[in-house]
């Protein structure tokens, strides 16, 4: 249990790790390419060492060190690994690799914990089968755990129904290049656009040629290759919602370092809607300042946003009026059932709350503390820590679970007192 301690006047600078999203598929790119990579500021958390984890059962090689992580990749060439791959609760990493292993020889298996076993893959398995790829759920139909059948991708043309995640996109796309014709997928329903843009943008950065070609149709030209050498992480702009955050509710100043005017990372625009909200961001050489301001409630579709969902709704409870969050359904099946989790922690803080299937609306007013249950999901345990800056008497439970996407981030929430 943590508890969190007020803060009367924050002005702090911190550090922003690497980018989760991004690291885990560089971390692919770099498994699939022949030779040596370097993946300068790649974030080390237990999310993306099950993704290298599983990438060395498949034949790559991966040290991680406190300057880089070195990847000797593949060259396209997987071997199926005869033990059962375990990746506990990591869902990015069970879908963007379930396409991976369709690119080996053989059988490969997929398993996670309990919570993973309730996350929805049968739309990445049905998108997967016109290229060639077979998955096979072994318990529930269209759920992990999941077995394999891999003999490498045909290529041609397929049909993605992305609307409860874009990772089904992404998934594709990563391993297109190794298919033996190009591939064009046609995207339907699509949540979390900026995540597939992303996925393309690292794509172009290892040499593999991929676009949209129009709204709703990708191709990837094929057969092609990832090319090794040496790649950056920018820092995670989920990460820095946190501190943006706490500079809203508290009306004070936070410096987040690592962060990219130009990144393509969606939650980048969560500072465009904090803004709005009423506070003010300025951009220098290594980042952006936020300033806080008079909070004031907004109207916002979050369907490309859904991580900021959790920290959108806790600076909400400080802002004056209804705040109302739409289009977030899909957030049900992530780890945890976030609408549920947020709605239930603000509640006990004395916040009304009005839940409905894709959508909250949240009444500001005057947070009290409280004991909230994080349900094993960093992006609640995070969320809330930020409310007791303002709020006395704010303890979370299970505060390790932030170790998925954040392993330092009590460690940087303490430079906020300095």
């Amino acid at each position: 249990m943590k508890l969190i301690k007020t803060i009367d006047n924050l002005d702090a600078s911190v550090n922003i790790p690497g980018s989760k999203s991004v690291t885990h598929r560089y971390l692919i790119m770099a498994a699939l390419a022949e030779g040596r990579s370097w993946l300068g500021n790649g974030l080390w958390c237990d999310d993306t060492r099950y993704t290298a984890s599983a990438l060395k059962s498949f034949g790559a090689q991966i040290r991680h060190s406190s300057e880089a992580i070195e990847v000797i990749g593949m060259g396209g060439d997987l071997s199926c690994p005869a033990e059962p791959i375990y990746l506990e609760n990591a869902g990015t990493s069970l879908r963007l690799l379930t396409a991976v292993a369709c690119l080996g020889q053989g059988s490969s298996i997929l398993v996670g914990n309990e919570r993973m076993h309730t996350r929805p893959i049968e739309e990445l398995s049905a998108a997967l089968q016109p290229l060639g790829g077979v998955v096979e759920s072994l318990q529930e139909r269209g759920y992990p755990p999941v077995r394999i059948h891999g003999s490498g991708l045909k290529g041609g043309s397929t049909i993605v129904d992305a609307s409860r995640s874009s990772q089904f996109v992404s998934a594709i796309l990563l391993v297109a290049p190794y298919a033996s014709q190009p591939v064009e997928i046609t995207v339907q329903g699509l949540v979390s656009k900026p995540y597939v843009d992303v996925t393309l943008d690292g794509m172009s950065r290892f040499g593999a040629r991929a676009r949209w070609l129009d709204e709703k149709t990708l191709r990837v030209e094929a057969p092609g290759r990832y090319l090794a050498g040496s790649y950056d992480v920018e820092g995670d702009c989920s990460s820095a919602s946190y501190f943006w955050a706490a500079a809203a509710i508290t009306g004070g100043r936070v410096s987040t370092q690592n962060i990219h005017r130009e990144s393509r990372q969606g939650d980048l625009a969560f500072l465009k809607i904090l803004c709005q909200m009423g506070c003010r961001a300025e951009w220098h050489d290594h980042g952006v300042t936020l300033y806080g301001g008079k909070l004031r409630a907004i109207e916002v579709d979050m369907k490309d946003m859904p991580d900021m969902v959790p920290t959108l709704a806790v600076t909400a409870a400080f802002a004056q009026g209804k705040t109302v969050i739409t289009n977030v359904g899909h957030l049900r099946i992530k780890e945890s059932d976030r609408l549920r989790a947020i709605a239930e922690g603000l509640e006990k803080m004395n916040i009304q709350v009005d839940e409905k299937e894709d959508r909250l609306t949240i009444r500001g007013g005057n947070p009290r503390g409280a004991m909230i249950t994080s349900h094993h999901d960093h992006r609640i345990a995070m969320s809330f820590a930020v409310a007791g800056l303002l709020a006395e008497g704010v303890r979370i439970d299970d505060e390790m679970c932030v170790s998925k996407s954040f392993p330092q981030f009590w460690e940087t929430f303490e430079q906020l007192y300095r």
